[in-house]
């Protein structure tokens, strides 16, 4: 048996989802209000008999695993270790012949480590005067020290003596990164420092940040766990575990400079805050906050590493369909921590007015060149040239060029052609064929596929209205599948992703669409229109990548004349 179904057998999904969700008994299923929307009357279903879940508020669903993956913001693989711990299924067994050289065993071992090491420098903390006076002057309260996994590490090496005693070898505390060497024998990596837990999505500690305490002017006032198999910076979201609720209710991420901005935040009930290490923002950091939102803020100085930061953030959250907005601090505070001690509803209104990305750093170039001369305007499209090229959606990339060219006195065509002249690392030449469509998968914008598809699967009698719809209309690979096989009895491949989509559908239909009514094909009718007018907008997007990435005039008059075909099309179907 796969470890997959070993975890599914051992776990009821009403339990699992239980912990997140208060569901109540309705029939043989189970509802309960949504844990991502905001609403009133539940409509969040679990069905114990097919072992999935769907949430008709949102349009997502699925099994256990992607129940886990949506709440706790992880992959596939995060979500089975997670849930392997809750079954008491041991993966290892299941490693066996994988290739992974115990490379599951060895982070186990870590884990272990780093969760007693915390313990460990809070029991330090408890019986330090001179800690407990340290984050008395700061003002944190007891709350925010235990959920952060706060502490405070001896001048001497008494972590290494203890894990030692527990078991832990010298070469297992060095690959955590509680250990290195001084004089030529193992030593505590951290000493009389402030320590911060810095941990995983799930909560379980993977490295620390230390803060100096004492007067020592050569002493570093930072240090971190360096790169290991548990910790990675260039991944790792600060306060993650602790803010993912709060981003998810909010639907907007804050990411600032410092970790201390994120607890101050969190201790005056700003939740929705994470940290990146310092200002290095990466693509992983981003894409793990898209899981839970797609409006994201960054609060970071106006100097040259968050000016850089931003400059690289902007292509990167667009491509991941993130909205970028810049939180403005003003003359009001040098950093959010500052702020929140004044009041902590300027900071409140600073997250609630966000500036543009790129209309933000237009304001800061504007202080570093003169849009009035000819000079000041090549610096000035050279960079946010630069900048947006890296852009793939056609439609925001044009919105910027019109930003930039009011701003600066230029017209959008000069600055076209501009940035066409430019080397493009991002976009390449349009294929000699047309690209196929790529249908986005986002289940909150496609639940009204499901529906079809549930109305189809369940009632036979509505698998005509399939007949104007390609397959390939359908976003992803499992409803194209489904869909060939309701339109045209196309034989449908046994997978367990199409099983789970298939119960999906099933509880959808259940639930939703009993019996046959009339209304119900009218209904399927309009939902057709819906499936087929949302294929062609898709389709014109790519023509319009297509249009923008040719010089060729004989192509373009050609895309020309398709994409005006396409728009009457689009029309008829109003």
């Amino acid at each position: 048996m796969e470890a997959k179904e070993e975890i599914r057998n051992r776990l009821n999904i009403e339990d699992v989802i239980g912990q997140y969700v208060q569901l109540k008994r309705a029939g043989r299923n189970f509802k309960g209000l949504s844990p991502f929307s905001q609403e009133k009357s539940p409509s969040f279903m679990v069905s114990p008999e097919k072992h999935i879940w769907h949430d008709f508020s949102s349009g997502k669903g699925g099994d256990v695993f992607t129940f886990v993956m949506e709440m706790e913001g992880v992959d596939f693989k995060g979500a089975m270790e997670l849930l392997a711990r809750k079954a008491g299924v041991d993966l290892a067994q299941y490693r066996q012949g994988s290739g992974d050289g115990g490379l599951g065993k060895k982070k186990d071992r870590l884990f272990a480590a780093m969760a007693l090491a915390t313990k460990f420098y809070q029991q330090v903390f408890v019986h330090s005067p001179v800690a407990i006076e340290y984050f008395k002057k700061r003002g944190m309260n007891k709350q925010v020290i235990t959920d952060f996994g706060m502490g405070f590490s001896p001048t001497g090496d008494e972590l290494y003596k203890a894990l030692t005693k527990r078991g832990f070898t010298e070469k297992e505390l060095r690959d955590a990164g509680l250990v290195v060497t001084r004089r030529g024998r193992p030593s505590d990596m951290f000493r009389g420092r402030m320590m911060v837990s810095l941990a995983d999505p799930q909560g379980r500690p993977i490295g620390f940040t230390a803060r100096i305490i004492a007067d020592e002017p050569n002493a570093p006032k930072y240090i971190n766990t360096p790169q290991t198999l548990l910790y990675d910076k260039g991944r790792h979201v600060f306060g993650l575990h602790l803010a993912k609720e709060a981003i998810r209710q909010k639907d907007c991420a804050v990411i600032v400079e410092g970790n201390m901005d994120v607890i101050s935040s969190h201790q005056a009930g700003v939740k929705n805050v994470v940290a990146t290490a310092g200002t290095a923002l990466t693509e992983h950091h981003l894409r793990a906050l898209s899981r839970f939102t797609q409006d994201v803020r960054l609060a970071f100085d106006a100097d040259k590493a968050g000016i850089a930061a931003t400059e690289r953030a902007i292509a990167i959250a667009s491509n991941l369909g993130i909205t970028l907005g810049i939180i403005v601090l003003g003359d009001d505070a040098k950093d959010p921590d500052e702020l929140i001690q004044k009041d902590v509803k300027l900071w409140d209104q600073a997250i609630d007015s966000p500036k543009d990305a790129v209309e933000w750093l237009l304001d800061v170039y504007a202080s570093q060149y003169d849009f009035g001369t000819a000079e000041g305007k090549r610096k000035i499209t050279d960079r946010v040239l630069g900048i947006v090229r890296g852009i793939e959606d056609p439609v925001l990339l044009e919105h910027y060029l019109n930003v930039v060219s009011k701003r600066i006195g230029s017209s959008y065509e000069a600055l076209d052609k501009k940035l066409r002249q430019q080397p493009e690392p991002v976009r390449q030449k349009a294929p000699a064929q047309p690209a196929k469509p790529r249908a986005p998968t986002d289940p909150d914008k496609f639940r009204y596929q499901d529906a079809l598809l549930a109305m189809a699967w369940t009632h036979p009698l509505l698998r005509d209205s399939l007949g104007k719809v390609e397959p390939k209309a359908f976003a992803g690979k499992v409803r194209q599948m489904i869909a060939a096989h309701l339109k045209d009895q196309a034989p449908l491949l046994q997978s367990d992703e199409i099983a789970v989509k298939i119960n999906e559908l099933e509880l959808i239909a259940e639930t939703k669409y009993p019996v046959v009514s009339d209304e119900l094909y009218f209904v399927a009718a309009d939902t057709v229109k819906k499936v087929q007018k949302e294929y062609k907008q898709t389709m014109r997007a790519e023509l319009g990548k297509r249009l923008f990435a040719t010089e060729d005039h004989t192509v373009r008059q050609t895309i020309n004349a398709q994409i005006k075909q396409l728009d009457k099309e689009i029309e008829d179907l109003r």
